[in-house]
């Protein structure tokens, strides 16, 4: 690797910008496959406070690579774990990944819920509406909010009447959603 690395560094000497723009794009695909190896490990043996950073690293490295071993994270019983893996799926909003953020409407811990509601919204698709409705009427200002704001994004119109209904609820934060979901949908 090292041999290949020293190659197309002085490969961007080259006098044809071509030349020096593929090897920086090798450059950058070699080292982007170095961390990943790097942050996998990390992942694999550090502690807790490791891994939750090498999740979110996963997510900045992104590519078809890190899906796999951040699913696998979003299914751990630990829920730093699950939960960190779950705002970086919904960041990377890959739809190979819409099984697993589907499950997690369903975990135990209500902040998960929130955050795989959230990470739905990401996906911006009317079709996964009749998943995140049922979290309008949670009226826990959590999960209702991200239910809120996740199909707010999509636009639907049919649902303003839902979302002027939240406008009064005795929950500030869900009046807040509400009010900015109805300056989301776009006027019929």
């Amino acid at each position: 690797m090292s041999k290949r690395k020293e190659l197309l560094i002085g490969m961007l000497k080259d006098s044809d910008p071509d030349v020096v723009n593929a090897a920086a794009a090798a450059l950058e695909r070699l080292e982007s496959r170095q961390s990943l190896d790097e942050v996998l490990d990390q992942l694999k043996k550090g502690g807790l406070a490791e891994k939750i950073r090498a999740i979110y690293a996963l997510g900045t490295i992104g590519g078809a690579g890190v899906l796999k071993p951040l699913v696998y994270c979003a299914s751990r019983p630990e829920e730093d774990i699950r939960s960190a893996a779950v705002e970086v799926l919904g960041d990377l909003a890959e739809r190979s990944t819409l099984p697993a953020l589907l499950e997690k409407l369903n975990d135990d811990n209500s902040a998960i819920r929130a955050k795989a509601i959230k990470a739905l919204g990401n996906f911006a698709d009317r079709g996964l509406n009749i998943h995140l409705l049922p979290f309008l009427k949670a009226g826990d200002g959590l999960t209702d909010v991200e239910a809120v704001l996740a199909l707010a994004k999509t636009s639907d119109t049919l649902l303003e009447e839902r979302f002027i209904a939240l406008a009064s609820s005795p929950i500030a934060a869900t009046r807040a959603a509400a009010a900015t979901a109805l300056g989301m949908i776009n006027p019929a």
